[in-house]
């Protein structure tokens, strides 16, 4: 009997109209202000931003370790060669190639989330879509797993916006001591540009005050509204495009076009691995899904806010790729957290490359734009997913308490940056974008099940967006999600199966006796 009482509430759904009226609870309520305009804003605010400045880098030139090991080695290489490799391949200037695979896989995805975000317009994204279609063991894990793609990510583009100012300083001739200005924890060490060790492989005393700062500062600004949030973000992401664009046609008469060849250098394999080291990248529109329940119009406002982030984003991020690869050598990159800045900073100081060295100033005022937005369209994710669980009970109710001024979840939020904050001071995050792309993918494929699923319980329902072509669409961003998700190395498995396996800890020891669908004793 009690197993079947604990089989029926893990599969125990909410009703997707109990989960509006629930919303709209005085107590749990959260101001609706947002339009297309800033939707799509805050989509292109943390899509570009970290990727197309930092992680772009690693993607077309791999990563480079002693020895070959099973455990760096990715998971798809491993099953058809059954053999170790010695780091990852980069796509070379195939990653032009890498970011239309990503845009087919985001695509297809991006038209799931339109459907079910247009259907269930609540906080939460993916958490919240698939406590509606499979129930709530499912719900939790998802919850889980978006908690840490949004940290991973945050702590990722935390300590590359660290890195950005530090240069910027350099461009000033200001050479602050790498006590302050660097992570106490450097896995492959530091360097300086003639090759000398800064500090050697391992633990050193030091703190990134710049990571540090930046996440608290934002956290204020998120407690204080999604307005005030908006609208900072919106500024930064005009800034950020403008940017951009000025790299991208300053730099058209220094490319070499010998540098795209071989076109690829590691074949399909190497497409592969690039388009999964920056496919986290790509959780803008995810973002822009879990601030469905501040949207005037949602059921019209989220498929354009969805969709125009992924159209804006994929030209920049092709055209950025294409510039850099065809300024230096695709190979030059390797351990480069800053290439595009970098790049131009080597080519400036070659005879008739002065006016370079302003446009690298204008790329690192757009790129520290970017990342600040990146930043805070993460924080606002992850403190919405707390929200959303907590409001139904799988976490601790304080985490759903509402600010009684700026209306926002205050408590969440401020959990969320120290929890980012002081990891992002601590420790050079390489390993977290990895688990934060294959907890991306994961929830991918989960709302993609979520579209067929609801096509079937509930065929009548309102659709503000409908996915076309009937199951094949989200068919398709399954296998393709596999796809990247076999791209990742073997370690990055089982981290993800170990945090997995916490939050199942918790689930049974804590949320399922609190859960509203918990039967009382």
């Amino acid at each position: 009997m009690r197993s079947t009482a604990l089989a029926s509430q893990l599969l125990a759904r909410k009703s997707i109209d109990k989960l509006i009226r629930d919303s709209e609870e005085p107590g749990h309520r959260l101001r609706k202000t947002l339009g297309p305009w800033s939707l799509t804003a805050l989509g292109i605010g943390a899509v570009i931003g970290s990727g197309i400045f930092t992680v772009i880098g690693t993607a077309i030139s791999g990563e480079k370790f002693p020895d070959p090991s099973i455990r760096n080695t990715p998971l798809i290489h491993y099953i058809l060669t059954h053999t170790e490799l010695a780091g990852r391949p980069g796509a070379g200037p195939a990653i032009a190639l890498s970011l239309i695979l990503v845009a087919i896989v985001c695509a297809l995805t991006g038209l799931c989330y339109a459907e079910l975000a247009s259907m269930i317009p609540i906080a939460g994204s993916a958490y919240t879509y698939t406590y509606a279609t499979m129930g709530e063991l499912i719900a939790w894990i998802i919850g889980w797993d978006l908690i840490l793609e949004y940290a991973g990510s945050n702590m990722t583009v935390s300590v590359g916006f660290a890195a950005h100012v530090v240069d910027l300083l350099d461009w000033f001739g200001l050479h602050p001591s790498p006590i302050w200005i660097s992570p106490a924890y450097l896995p492959e060490g530091l360097q300086d540009l003639g090759g000398n060790w800064l500090y050697h492989p391992g633990w050193h005393f030091g703190f990134n005050i710049p990571a540090f700062l930046v996440v608290l500062v934002l956290t204020v600004i998120l407690v204080r509204g999604i307005r005030e949030s908006a609208s900072t973000n919106n500024t930064m992401v005009g800034l950020k495009l403008i940017a951009i664009l000025i790299f991208a046609f300053a730099v058209i008469g220094f490319i070499h076009p010998g540098n795209w060849h071989p076109f690829m250098p590691n074949g399909w394999s190497g497409v592969l691995t690039g388009g999964s080291i920056i496919f986290f990248t790509y959780i803008g529109f995810d973002s822009v899904s879990t601030a469905a329940e501040e949207c005037r119009n949602p059921q019209r406002d989220l498929p354009i806010g969805i969709i125009a982030t992924l159209a804006v984003c994929t030209v920049l991020y092709v055209a950025v790729a294409v510039c850099l690869t065809g300024l230096v050598p695709w190979h030059s990159m390797v351990g480069d957290a800053a290439p595009v800045v970098n790049a131009l900073r080597k080519l400036s100081i070659l005879p008739g490359g002065h006016p370079l060295h302003w446009i690298r100033l204008v790329v690192l005022f757009g790129a520290i734009m970017g990342m600040l937005s990146s930043i805070l369209v993460y924080q606002l994710g992850q403190s919405r997913v707390w929200f959303s669980m907590s409001r139904d009970g799988l976490l601790p109710k304080v985490f759903s308490n509402v600010h009684p001024v700026f209306r926002t979840p205050a408590f969440s939020t401020w959990v969320a940056g120290i929890v980012v904050a002081i990891p992002s001071g601590l420790f050079d995050i390489g390993t977290l974008a990895d688990l934060s792309n294959i907890g991306t993918l994961f929830a991918f494929v989960l709302v993609s099940v979520g579209v067929i699923i609801l096509r079937y319980r509930e065929p009548e329902r309102r659709r503000g967006f409908r996915v076309p072509g009937g199951p094949i669409i989200p068919v398709l961003s399954v296998v393709f999600c596999f796809l990247l998700m076999a791209g990742l190395p073997i370690i990055t498995w089982f981290r993800f199966i170990i945090w997995l396996g916490i939050g199942l800890f918790i689930y049974f020891l804590y949320s399922r006796h609190r859960s509203e669908f918990a039967k009382p004793r």
